[in-house]
């Protein structure tokens, strides 16, 4: 899913040299994307039995393969589009699939596990980026395609044994243990349609808390924060690559790519353990900032040592963001958080690139720059959501074990609920 939903950013430079691509072509194809990434993870809201499905799951690994390799194969806007969507869909699915067969498949072990798996999106980013920029100086914008398709196959066959979730049953312990899933998913999760398929039974378990303490000016702060993140978060990710290839021409660009995706890697899991330590808002705030700043380098400073340094700061945080911003709407047991989360969060991806396209007559830094100021402004959020924040509200924890007839929960446990 790394390579099939990433690997845009770094081949997008080679489509504009070599394939006559306009820029506002290129973010209009970015946006066809991340359309079919929301279409994929309503896929997994409205017909969850679905992500059950190892049918589907191979399915979409061929199929997302299939549209890397059908890419150089025409000149068509119109075709790249039609593909950049059904590899937004597939992506989501094999993503949503992919969680919840980790979730079910891991719940009675260390829940930064599923983090560490969660890194394989950072991973595939690396990857494919590495690739791309091994191809460059031999190769054009079609061969990058076809050897990331070839990329893709490989780890589809990797992933062809993948065994998704089991068929749910009735009993109330299955229950707790998918409410408890869910909030898993909710501190690791990566973005948008990664929290999908766990938005129903989130749902249920904060519709049960009658006491809960009115929490609608802190989830107002909350949301405003994370929808704006995906507007700037998805302009940095979609022309990242470019803006830095702009003023540094040659392979710093891809490099900077690369290394996205290698800070990307264990992001998650250290975003979830710092959240047991530090509270949420705090590190959301600062997580906000470091992106911003990561964003900015490359547009008001340029040079290698600013390349490398944003490229650092923004595959550190994108994920981590994620995590803090969904985990703290589980927090303030806001009725479908993680649902309007994931809403305004899409919605703010879609707009990215659609909003900076008038920008990119200019080149993309005055893009770069614009995705900074609407991640500080998103910052600004996060520091009005800390002001009076609830930390002590008693919510499910994906740490605390499931209830079973037998086993007792310890005192240590009880006394972690924040």
């Amino acid at each position: 899913m790394g390579v099939g939903r990433f690997v845009y950013t770094p081949i997008l430079p080679l489509m504009h040299a070599g394939a006559g691509l306009s820029a506002g072509a290129g973010a209009n194809l970015a946006t066809a994307n991340y359309i079919g990434y929301l279409l994929g993870a309503l896929v997994g809201i409205l017909a969850p039995a679905l992500v059950r499905s190892r049918a589907l799951l191979r399915i979409s690994l061929v199929v997302l393969t299939g549209t890397l390799a059908a890419m150089p194969a025409t000149h068509d806007t119109a075709v790249w589009f039609a593909l950049r969507l059904l590899a937004g869909v597939t992506s989501a699915l094999i993503f949503v699939i992919a969680v919840s067969s980790l979730l079910s498949h891991l719940r009675e072990y260390p829940a930064h596990l599923p983090g560490w798996a969660f890194g394989g999106v950072g991973a595939g980013i690396a990857l494919s980026g590495l690739l791309v920029l091994v191809l460059r100086p031999v190769a054009d914008w079609r061969a990058a395609w076809w050897a990331s398709a070839a990329l893709a196959a490989v780890l589809a066959v990797a992933s062809w044994n993948l065994r998704p979730e089991a068929r749910p049953t009735t009993t109330q312990a299955t229950q707790a243990t998918q409410a408890t899933q869910a909030i898993q998913a909710i501190q690791a999760i990566q973005a948008n349609a990664d929290h999908a398929h766990e938005a129903t039974t989130v749902t249920a378990a904060a519709a049960d808390s009658s006491h809960a303490p009115r929490t609608h000016r802190w989830f107002t702060a909350l949301f405003a924060s994370y929808t704006l993140e995906g507007v700037g978060y998805i302009i940095a990710g979609t022309f990242l690559v470019a803006a830095i290839e702009q003023s540094s021409p040659g392979p710093l660009g891809g490099g900077a790519w690369v290394l996205v995706g290698l800070a990307a890697v264990p992001s998650s899991a250290l975003w979830a353990r710092l959240g047991r330590r530090w509270s949420r808002p705090d590190l959301l705030l600062a997580a906000l900032v470091v992106q911003a700043v990561g964003i900015a380098l490359p547009a008001l400073i340029g040079g290698a040592p600013a390349a490398l340094v944003s490229a650092v700061l923004f595959g550190a945080t994108f994920i981590g963001v994620s995590t803090l911003a969904l985990a703290t709407g589980a927090h303030l047991e806001f009725p479908r958080s993680v649902a309007l989360l994931t809403a305004g969060y899409s919605v703010g991806q879609i707009l990215g690139p659609l909003v900076v396209a008038p920008l990119l007559h200019h080149g993309y830094q005055q893009a770069l720059v614009l995705a900074a100021s609407v991640v500080l402004v998103a910052a600004v959020a996060a520091a009005v959501l800390r002001i009076g924040f609830p930390h002590h509200m008693v919510v499910v924890r994906a740490t605390a074990p499931v209830r079973q007839p037998a086993p007792t929960e310890s005192a240590a446990d009880a006394g972690s609920h924040r």
